[in-house]
């Protein structure tokens, strides 16, 4: 295994996993919610909430950040090595096992975990092992 080294951000990832938990904890503190994702844009795709001025704010900081990054020179461009088709398939994997596991990624990694509670740790652990085994397989035994 080798590591990226022009791509290798220790600082700028343990910066953004800060804010990223201030944000979380702030979320909880002063709004009494979680900062899953996928209740938060469910919520506000979902009937009509009193609650939805700020999940639309939630949803317009993660929409609005990268091209507030690009507007200061500072441009995020991933390199996404997947087709629409593949994009679209992940993309309802992703949203299948995120009603099985009663949240994403981020409600259960980052605020459950935090929380101390099982069921996210499980949640957890099946979406990293899940992540790892499909890199393993469409990389190595399927040839990709």
């Amino acid at each position: 295994m080798s590591i990226d080294v022009e791509s290798f951000t220790p600082f700028f990832s343990l910066a953004s996993g800060i804010v990223i938990g201030v944000a979380a904890a702030v979320l909880v503190l002063f709004n009494g919610r979680i900062a899953g994702i996928s209740g938060i844009l469910g919520g506000l795709l979902g009937a009509s909430r009193d609650d939805s001025g700020w999940r639309a704010a939630f949803i317009a900081g993660l929409i609005g950040t990268p091209i507030l990054a690009s507007a200061l020179g500072h441009p995020i461009s991933p390199d996404i090595q997947a087709g629409w088709g593949e994009i679209i398939v992940a993309g309802f994997l992703v949203d299948v096992g995120t009603r099985y596991a009663s949240g994403c990624t981020s409600g259960h990694g980052v605020c459950g975990i935090s929380r101390g509670s099982i069921r996210s740790l499980a949640a957890t652990v099946t979406f990293m092992a899940t992540g790892f085994v499909t890199v393993f397989v469409l990389r190595h035994p399927a040839g990709g």
